[in-house]
């Protein structure tokens, strides 16, 4: 039986880290954090605890994957510091909602952003319209970029790795030419002074204030929250015990910086009244436009078009080897853990995650998918790294690992309750029912068990 190879070296799985997280989000969340904060200074706050909780996260991740450096990343931790069952409905969760909903939405938004380069591309052009439903060439375009993305991967992780390198590259240094451009011919201090004025930001240091942040976050953690993808590709990285760790905190500080001085540059460049009602959400097109005029719009499109897809193929490369070491566990449908000879992929499983992702694309509810994915995620997080301390117990005589200090895992768990349980008091219409989306795993788990005595 063919088996994955390791192919992957420190650089690629940087790559993978912050291609996998930059995405159209950093392009798109503030605006929507600034109108739950109503405040420049909160807005910031809340960037700042997004990478914290990013940056603890994947230091936690890089001593998991030093201690457990199997195939499988935080599938095969939950698995080895908890149980099986755990372990799938994880898996069933990434498979459901986590992965594929994510990059339903990753994908509509790139054909969103290219449908300002191509007005035909649009939520309000119908291809059919069959009772009421209607399949529009926004929805078109973005299966069949999932398509292209998944028949990339599925010539060799050789294809999928460049590809990732160059996109990844491609939207770091756009990033970066945003930042120096804007510094350049946007900052205005006056503007800097006015948006963090103790004045304009009304702070009111009680219980409402602590709410609008852990509810608001959810749109600084979507921008990020791929940073684990890494691991679900261990048996592939060359020697993982080191590189994964590497890969983790250089990528996500990579990440973290290029955020946090964007959302300074648009508050040094943008009233906050401003970033509130930019179009579309869009705050980089209406900061570009700002400084540059309407044409800057159509750069902007491109270069959110390109982190999309940067990220859409991170994604897709990383999320089918977690259905692909499920099924070795005969755990999920046992054909997903067919190798191909030639690529040395697992071909059935990308195929597969591409199906259910064209699905979700076409249910077409993309903003409840990404309240279900925080949720989800969030929890999966916080109970992976509280697992440290009972797997430091497991793998007490294990050498030359990779350990945190205590408050990294344990300042991550408290953040992460704390928005779970924000979310659920909160917007429990949108987050619960992914939570009972984990729990139907339950009655399937013990279904595949049955099956794999048989």
């Amino acid at each position: 039986m063919s088996e994955l190879r390791r192919t992957i070296n420190l650089k690629d799985a940087i790559s993978i880290v912050a291609g996998s997280m930059i995405g159209s989000g950093i392009f798109i969340v503030s605006s929507h954090i600034a109108r739950g904060v109503n405040s420049s200074i909160l807005l910031i706050l809340v960037w700042i605890l997004a990478g914290i909780i990013t940056l603890f996260g994947s230091m936690s991740y890089g001593e998991l994957s030093s201690t457990i450096p199997s195939e499988g990343g935080q599938y095969i931790y939950l698995k080895k510091i908890y149980s099986e069952k755990v372990a799938f409905l994880y898996g069933w969760t990434l498979f459901l909602v986590i992965q594929t909903g994510t990059l339903a939405a990753v994908c509509v938004a790139m054909a969103k952003f290219v449908g300002l380069i191509f007005p035909f591309i649009s939520s309000n052009h119908n291809i059919f319209t069959f009772y009421n439903y209607s399949l529009t060439t926004q929805q078109l375009f973005a299966i069949i970029s999932v398509l292209f993305i998944t028949y990339i991967n599925s010539r060799g992780i050789k294809e999928g790795i460049i590809t990732q390198n160059i996109f990844t590259l491609t939207k770091v240094l756009s990033i970066i030419g945003i930042i120096v451009l804007g510094v350049f011919f946007g900052f205005n201090l006056d503007i800097l002074r006015e948006n963090f004025s103790l004045a304009n930001n009304n702070l009111s240091f009680d219980f409402s204030m602590v709410k609008a942040v852990f509810i608001s976050i959810v749109g600084a953690l979507f921008a990020s929250i791929t940073w684990n993808n890494v691991t679900f590709v261990t048996s592939e990285i060359i020697n993982p015990k080191k590189n994964i760790k590497k890969a983790l905190i250089i990528g996500t500080l990579l990440v973290i910086s290029l955020y946090f001085l964007l959302n300074m540059l648009y508050l040094s460049t943008l009233p906050l009244d401003l970033i509130k009602v930019s179009p579309e959400d869009i705050v980089a097109a209406e900061l570009a436009q700002y400084i540059f005029g309407q044409k800057a719009l159509l750069i902007v499109a491109i270069i959110i078009a390109i982190s999309a897809f940067g990220t859409a193929n991170g994604m897709i490369l990383t999320g089918s080897r977690i259905y692909y070491k499920m099924a070795k566990d005969r755990i999920f449908f046992r054909k997903l853990a067919y190798i191909d000879r030639r690529t040395h992929v697992p071909q059935n499983s990308l195929w597969l995650q591409c199906f259910w992702i064209c699905i979700l694309i076409l249910w077409g509810n993309y903003a409840q998918l990404l309240d279900f994915v925080i949720y989800s995620s969030m929890i999966f997080y916080a109970i992976t790294i509280f697992g440290i301390f009972k797997m430091r117990k497991i793998y007490k005589n294990a050498e030359n690992v990779y350990r945190v200090p205590n408050f990294v895992p344990v300042i991550f768990v408290i953040l992460a309750v704390l928005i779970i349980a924000a979310l659920t008091f909160y917007k429990p219409h949108y987050t619960v029912p992914g939570l009972l989306i984990t729990l139907a795993g339950l009655p399937v788990y013990s279904f595949w068990k049955k099956q794999a005595k048989k």
